[in-house]
């Protein structure tokens, strides 16, 4: 359970690293009020109401009309002060690093002699066989 609880949240860390670190834009086509068309990859594609208007405009030669057509774009940066620059260490920070270096590398050292803390000790005397009496065998 604990191996479990540990990968989803390293997978939830990465994703959120992944999704601050991330920009994107969104495209949207609105006409009038109403939402006709978004994107997040291209450029939206447009309903064809500015083409008809503007052919209108040029017949009439009306210019004062404004279209009711419009184009949004919400853009969305994400952050790109991530990095830690490693150059310049502090004092406090350098004596940090060696001495978790230091002990991190003892830990790994193995003990030289096999040393058995009970070979003085004789074992325990048994008054009675204990499968003899339950008669209980190994097959």
């Amino acid at each position: 359970m604990k191996q479990i609880l540990h990968k989803i949240t390293a997978v939830f860390m990465a994703a959120v690293v992944l999704m601050t670190t991330m920009s994107f834009a969104v495209d949207m086509h609105y006409c009038g009020d109403t939402l006709v068309d978004f994107s997040f990859v291209h450029q939206v594609e447009s309903c064809g109401m500015e083409k008809a208007q503007v052919i209108a405009n040029c017949e009439t030669s009306i210019a004062s009309e404004k279209s009711c057509c419009t184009d949004k774009q919400l853009i969305i940066e994400g952050q790109e002060d991530l990095k830690v620059s490693f150059d310049h260490l502090t004092l406090e920070q350098q004596i940090f690093v060696a001495s978790f270096t230091f002990s991190y590398i003892n830990l790994f050292e193995g003990i030289e002699t096999n040393e058995v803390p009970f070979v003085n000790y004789a074992p325990p005397f048994l008054k009675q066989d204990v499968q003899v009496l339950h008669q209980t065998f190994l097959i």
